[in-house]
């Protein structure tokens, strides 16, 4: 296939002489194609000062970037939240096909860590038991859990933040002096039946002013799906 000498290619820069020759043939280029106004700059002579038609054209490139910015960040997030929204579901899933307690434990243990990325997970029972034989959850008197950790229980709400060194020896024991920042959230059926929180080494990556919005989805969940399981 042959190509003719005079025709311009993509790496040939365009003579200017037949980009004007083209305007002049196609008068509304510009009106077909209004979105090449924004990058294109006009300079006027006026001097040492900016008119108003380039200080208006030089404010509209601005918002312009920033509204891309804007959306990219947008997009970005959207992305984000629909990949959470699939591990959420996929966990969700995996607990409801729990066929007791210490399947139900390991489920949310085991998708923390490889699906989310969870640094430490903590689950804490209420209850007389001392332990539920093959479980990872601890189970502790509600009087300890009180004593320890009274201000996490009153609101029922997820909270995210950092923690007294006493509260985290008695969440996360052996792993307390690595943790950094923590999210937590009560689990109440009638009263509260447990503690469900998760940390991370950096100090501010649960931060109070986080949104608990997952969490508090995770502790609704387990809230209606443990105390079937749970020592009467």
């Amino acid at each position: 296939m042959t190509t003719d000498s005079n025709t311009p290619t993509l790496a040939t820069p365009l003579d200017p002489e037949l980009v004007v020759a083209y305007l002049q043939e196609h008068p509304h280029f510009f009106t077909e194609h209004q979105e090449l106004l924004a990058d294109l700059y006009l300079p006027h002579e006026s001097g040492s000062a900016v008119s108003l038609v380039e200080r208006q054209v030089s404010i509209l490139r601005e918002r312009n970037i920033d509204m891309r910015n804007r959306l990219s960040k947008l997009l970005d997030n959207a992305r984000e939240n629909d990949k959470l929204f699939e591990k959420t579901k996929r966990l969700v899933l995996t607990l409801l096909e729990g066929q007791d307690l210490p399947d139900i434990v390991d489920a949310l243990h085991y998708c923390f860590d490889k699906e989310f990325g969870i640094h430490y997970t903590s689950l804490l029972l209420f209850g007389s038991e001392t332990r539920i034989p093959g479980s990872q959850a601890k189970v502790i008197p509600l009087v300890d859990a009180r004593n320890h950790l009274g201000a996490l229980l009153k609101s029922n709400r997820a909270m995210c933040g950092t923690l007294g060194q006493n509260e985290l020896n008695f969440i996360f024991g052996r792993n307390s002096s690595e943790i950094g920042s923590v999210a937590t959230v009560p689990l109440v059926h009638g009263p509260a039946f447990g503690l469900l929180a998760i940390g991370n080494r950096d100090p501010n990556y649960y931060r109070s002013s986080m949104g608990t919005l997952f969490l508090s989805y995770i502790g609704e969940v387990l809230n209606r799906l443990l105390p079937r399981y749970l020592p009467r």
